[in-house]
């Protein structure tokens, strides 16, 4: 593809359709005559508009928008900052002059408003935890419901009224967050396993000496009940089978929890990543690997053990056309930025140099590759791709349209966890990456032949629950490729 056809694609989504057709005639084209090693296509309207920020320009509020728009309620995670920015920044993009921010009566409620013409139009924010934004959806109350963590099984039966919860359309994954596990700056303990985690929050060790510090009580901070923080620490780290300390003092906002922790050289908290603030992080790690700080790749490829989605639910059925193009705005560069210049970590692609490690079949095709910021998944027991991967594979058509990449390839990695027999882990993850990449050529992207390396490289302990994390698709960027083969797909990538 010729990059003038490129950019019209890209710029001229109302066509998209239309142009299909000659769009892969000519990819095709380039692919036998010039031996292209990656080509991509970009098939979404996100990738549509001025090409330096691939955001297509909103339109403005039309003559209806008046008074209430939607309601948002939900995680203190989210809602603290993320959503504020997020529904400013959508205002100022549709155009509503005026735009600003009214607390209300009750703590950590607020108003984002400004006016469209002359009508004042605004979106009232609740953040109270997330189970309190289900509750909200369930009664009506709000459209949006923010959480920082999965919809438990009890939520989506008491939702099912409004449609499959778990659905693409309804589940909105909107930034990553580590779970960052914070100090004071003076201690000088610097990593921990999740294994002494559990023990300091269940009060079986309560001094630092015991986990190589000084010899001092251990003081808890901790989030509140409602919290999607709370929920995520208790599965990761107390397995919900430990017992949170009685002596841990409980906190609504993550910001108020931090601030304290940074003034107790003897506390120990956990806030989400955008509230470390004055706190120091500590890195973490499960048993067989290798502890990580909360740092901004390794918390985007959920390598991190403690990295956790952000959430936006909404019913199945919802037909208020300015809350779907805010979620489309969300998805979209300009979102993402915003996300990430409110401290959490952005989906929007980035590609990281930096050594290797690992097997040397590993080592050796990565020679030269740069890592992209993101890690593709499956729905839990499925051959599909997970609601977030579904979007990524988009981004990375995206990524791979944008012409400074048009003489780059993709390399996919596939990887698992334990399996009785090793060879049955090498295939599975083998099947991985080799659906991933017949989802990425129906967008017109080729890659390399793909790796699987089964069990190697674990991110998380094969021993938990949270060996599913290793069940996962590493993609890589290189300039130039020794060659391309195409593999058919038609196994499941699915674990028995």
């Amino acid at each position: 593809m010729r990059r003038a056809s490129r950019a019209m694609a890209v710029g001229q989504c109302a066509k998209i359709f239309r142009i299909r057709a000659i769009v892969m005639k000519e990819m095709f084209k380039r692919i036998f005559r010039k031996g292209l090693v990656a080509v991509s296509i970009a098939f979404a309207c996100s990738a549509a508009g001025n090409i330096e920020d691939r955001t297509p320009a909103l339109a403005p509020f039309d003559s209806e928008a008046t008074g209430r728009l939607f309601s948002v309620q939900g995680s203190n995670t989210v809602g603290a900052s993320l959503m504020k920015n997020l529904l400013v920044n959508f205002f100022l993009a549709k155009g509503a002059d005026e735009v600003d921010v009214v607390d209300l009566a009750v703590a950590n409620e607020y108003r984002v408003q400004g006016f469209a013409g002359r009508r004042r139009i605004h979106v009232d924010v609740a953040a109270h935890g997330s189970s309190t934004g289900f509750r909200a959806l369930q009664s009506g109350a709000a459209e949006l419901a923010m959480s920082s963590r999965r919809i438990k099984n009890s939520e989506v039966a008491a939702l099912q009224h409004l449609g499959d919860m778990r659905g693409f359309t309804s589940e909105h994954v909107i930034a990553i967050d580590g779970l960052a596990v914070i100090v004071n700056s003076s201690n000088t303990v610097r990593s921990l396993t999740l294994d002494q985690l559990a023990d300091i929050f269940s009060g079986q060790v309560s001094n630092w000496k015991q986990v190589g510090g000084e010899d001092k009580e251990i003081n808890l901070y901790a989030r509140d009940g409602n919290s999607g923080t709370w929920d995520t620490f208790n599965s990761l780290v107390l397995n919900e089978q430990h017992p949170l300390s009685a002596r841990a003092q409980r906190f609504e906002s993550n910001d108020q929890l931090s601030d304290l922790v940074a003034d107790d050289p003897q506390g120990i908290g956990f806030v989400g990543l955008a509230s470390v603030r004055r706190a120091v992080s500590l890195a973490l790690g499960e048993q067989g690997t290798q502890p990580l700080q909360p740092r901004e790749l390794v918390v985007a490829t959920e390598d991190y053990a403690l990295s956790r989605r952000l959430f936006l639910y909404t019913s199945e059925r919802e037909h208020n056309g300015y809350m779907k193009e805010f979620l489309a705005f969300i998805h979209s560069d300009r979102g993402q930025r915003v996300v990430k210049q409110t401290g959490f970590v952005s989906q929007n692609l980035i590609s990281v140099a930096g050594s290797v490690e690992g097997p040397e079949s590993y080592v050796e095709r990565l020679r030269g590759a740069e890592r992209l910021s993101v890690n593709l998944r499956f729905a839990e027991g499925s051959a599909e791709l997970d609601n977030k991967a579904q979007r990524d594979i988009v981004r990375i058509a995206d990524y791979m349209a944008r012409p400074e990449n048009a003489e780059k390839t993709l390399i996919l990695i596939g990887f698992g966890d334990q399996k009785q027999n090793e060879r049955r882990a090498v295939v599975l993850s083998t099947l991985r990456a080799m659906a991933v990449k017949s989802e990425l050529f129906k967008r017109g992207i080729l890659s390399e032949p793909v790796l699987g390396l089964g069990a190697d490289l674990p991110v998380a302990s094969n021993e938990t629950a949270g060996r599913s994390k290793n069940r996962r698709v590493e993609v890589w960027v290189k300039g130039e490729s020794a060659g391309l083969g195409l593999q058919n797909v038609s196994a499941s990538t699915a674990d028995n």
